[in-house]
């Protein structure tokens, strides 16, 4: 009796299994088509032309980009970008993990304090944000207050551009500890147990098993904090807005306060655009690097 190859009956039902599975992508696909790979397509596009709301496109080829080149404003607003980053990350990620370690040991009252802490993270921006502006005011300031009871004068930071970019990062800080330090928790609470009775066994104290055995075991979850972490930095926008608006004197104005400016302010969206671009090409090559940098096996 001729039983035949099974393989022809295998491959309707393969291809069957395959058009069901498109079927299922194809929301979330379109979803990525439409609002992040055109936007991406159109700012390119945008960026060679000279357009805004008021007048139609023309193309003007890379005539931005020398404009970019040359615009110093734009670098003053790379350069508070960085100097935002900078005091952000490190600063953040240090923080959170002490506290993840900290509140990772079975004492009394750690669940409180973890709630308390990550309360901020689900807190709007923009709120948050009006509330650190009355807590740095001068005059009904909080910190003013407590300050000058221990004999120490707070000026306007607000309104120096000295101290300005210091109270957005100190407002940001305190705003996301709490989500990295929920990120690193999961990441503690990973570890094997069995590792720190080896490194027991071998006579290791509390700060060599941090050493040798918690910091290279929480490498993937310190590299996700990190490269978040940049990603979030380089996008800084809402509490910027909402506490200096880019002032006094652009000491705060960051790339994404730029384009808001040109895109939304000036109405130049092809000015706007083309920071974008360079914006997607930074974010882009530090995600990269940051990516291989940490991909490297543990220990």
């Amino acid at each position: 009796m001729f039983i035949g190859n099974p393989k022809q009956k295998k491959q309707p039902i393969a291809r069957h299994n395959q058009h069901i599975a498109y079927l299922f992508l194809f929301p979330s696909l379109a979803v990525f088509m439409v609002f992040i790979i055109y936007p991406i397509g159109f700012s390119l596009w945008s960026s060679f032309t000279n357009w805004s709301l008021i007048q139609s496109a023309e193309y003007v080829g890379w005539a931005n980009y020398v404009r970019l080149w040359k615009d110093q404003r734009f670098w003053n607003a790379v350069y508070n970008t960085v100097v935002y980053t900078v005091g952000v990350v490190p600063i953040g990620t240090m923080l959170s993990l002490a506290l993840a370690v900290a509140l990772n040991q079975n004492l009394k009252g750690t669940k409180f304090f973890r709630t308390a802490i990550f309360l901020p993270v689900v807190a709007s921006t923009a709120i948050i944000a009006i509330v650190w502006t009355f807590l740095f005011d001068p005059q009904i300031g909080l910190f003013v207050y407590y300050l000058s009871k221990i004999r120490i004068t707070m000026g306007a930071w607000l309104r120096d551009p000295d101290y300005a970019m210091l109270a957005i990062i100190i407002v940001s800080i305190w705003k996301n500890v709490g989500f990295n330090m929920v990120i690193f928790l999961a990441g503690l609470q990973g570890i094997p147990y069995s590792l720190y009775e080896a490194a027991k066994v071998d006579g290791a104290n509390r700060l060599q098993m941090f050493r040798y055995v918690t910091l290279p075991q929480l490498r993937p979850t310190t590299a996700f904090v990190i490269v978040m972490s940049v990603l979030g930095s380089f996008q800084v926008f809402d509490q910027i807005y909402v506490m200096t608006r880019g002032g006094p004197l652009y000491s705060t104005e960051t790339l994404v306060q730029y384009i808001y400016h040109h895109g939304f302010v000036t109405f130049q969206m092809s000015y706007g655009a083309t920071i974008a671009m360079f914006l997607l090409v930074v974010i882009l090559a530090l995600t990269i690097f940051q990516l291989r940098l940490f991909d490297r096996p543990i220990d």
